[in-house]
């Protein structure tokens, strides 16, 4: 028997821009906003993936508000490859939406890092997988 890997959990200072980043970023949906608690969970369209769908399940991206802000490089990253245009494409996109590059030491490498607009750092992979 084994676990599956089903939400990914992010502390964020502001949980509703940053759902709506990575809504746009990954072609998710809110599926859930607790205004109370500060916590919204995005996924993928209803229908698209599930417990019916053979195969991965893509994991919930779930943002929770905490008081403190980011201070040092993140520990796990995203990493997300284009689908349907090549790499400088998706890169353009993703800053178009409020990514901006950074430099975490990666040197001349394949992927460009990004960071989120809360400055979590992500990868955009060079190969496009459907």
């Amino acid at each position: 028997m084994s676990s599956k890997f089903t939400e990914l959990a992010i502390d964020c200072a502001d949980p509703i821009r940053l759902a709506r980043f990575w809504c746009s970023v990954l072609d998710y949906e809110v599926q859930d906003e607790d205004e109370d608690d500060g916590v919204v969970s995005i996924g993928p369209p209803a229908g698209s993936e599930g417990k019916d769908r053979l195969g991965p399940v893509p994991p919930t991206l779930t943002f929770a508000r905490v008081p403190e802000g980011k201070t040092v490089k993140n520990r796990l990253h995203l990493d997300v490859n284009p689908t349907d245009r090549e790499q400088d494409e998706e890169v353009r996109r993703l800053l178009d939406l409020g990514a901006r590059r950074i430099d975490v030491g990666q040197g001349d490498e394949s992927w460009v890092v990004l960071a989120d607009p809360e400055g979590n750092e992500f990868c955009v992979l060079a190969a496009r997988r459907p």
